[in-house]
């Protein structure tokens, strides 16, 4: 079994790599509502997972420094498509709807959380699903029915705990102990989980070195 740890600080030069893929060009490319409508399979992508007002279009935002790339809102499940994002001429970067509460109509959640486990199943390129998990709470089971969807599935996903900056440092150690175990019963979890703030800036250098070390 795995032992999980979390991340260490890149080195600088693969820090510096990251810096350069992040600061480079990204761009919005299309959000898409159905499977055919997916961009070409043509580069490699890394994809963001994540329960409804989890953080991660402000993760996203923070990442690549700029304010406004991904909409972020107060409203749990306003995101219901999957957006695709250039990041370079060799990756893409796929913010996927939230999964769990959302302030919509059943058969609307019921269709874009259909697409987004087809995306999950069926998506030859996608190299690693980062898993953000909200650090005020840890992993609640709608996270590790995604979990084992990325199991069956045979992807590789990489906890990423969001809003370190919210809890106090106990229930923060509460939090990544709690990952730690949950993940330990997933064979497809890369062992190593990520703590980040977009408010405070944490594990941004870390998660931008991963995502560029990606081959």
């Amino acid at each position: 079994m795995s032992v999980f740890a979390e991340a260490p600080e890149p080195d600088p030069e693969a820090a510096e790599a990251g810096r350069l893929l992040f600061a480079g060009p990204v761009a919005f490319l299309k959000g898409v509502v159905e499977m055919p409508a997916l961009p070409p399979a043509d580069r490699l992508e890394v994809c963001f997972a994540g329960r409804s007002n989890v953080g991660k279009s402000s993760l996203i935002n923070a990442l690549t420094g700029r304010k406004a790339l991904a909409r972020a809102s107060n409203t749990p499940g306003r995101t219901q498509e999957i957006n695709y994002f250039s990041l370079g001429e060799q990756r893409y970067l796929v913010d996927l709807p939230g999964y769990g509460f959302a302030e919509a109509p059943k058969a609307v959640v019921a269709r874009w959380q259909e697409l987004m486990r087809a995306y999950l199943a069926g998506r030859v390129t996608l190299r690693r699903a980062f898993l953000l998990v909200d650090a005020r709470h840890g992993p609640k089971p709608v996270d590790e029915e995604i979990m084992t969807l990325l199991d069956r599935s045979a992807v590789t996903f990489q906890a990423v705990l969001t809003k370190a900056d919210k809890p106090g440092a106990s229930d923060l150690a509460a939090a990544v102990a709690a990952t730690k175990a949950t993940l330990a019963k997933h064979p497809a979890a890369f062992p190593e989980i990520i703590v980040t703030s977009s408010e405070t800036g944490r594990g941004l250098a870390t998660l931008r070195a991963t995502v560029a070390d990606l081959a």
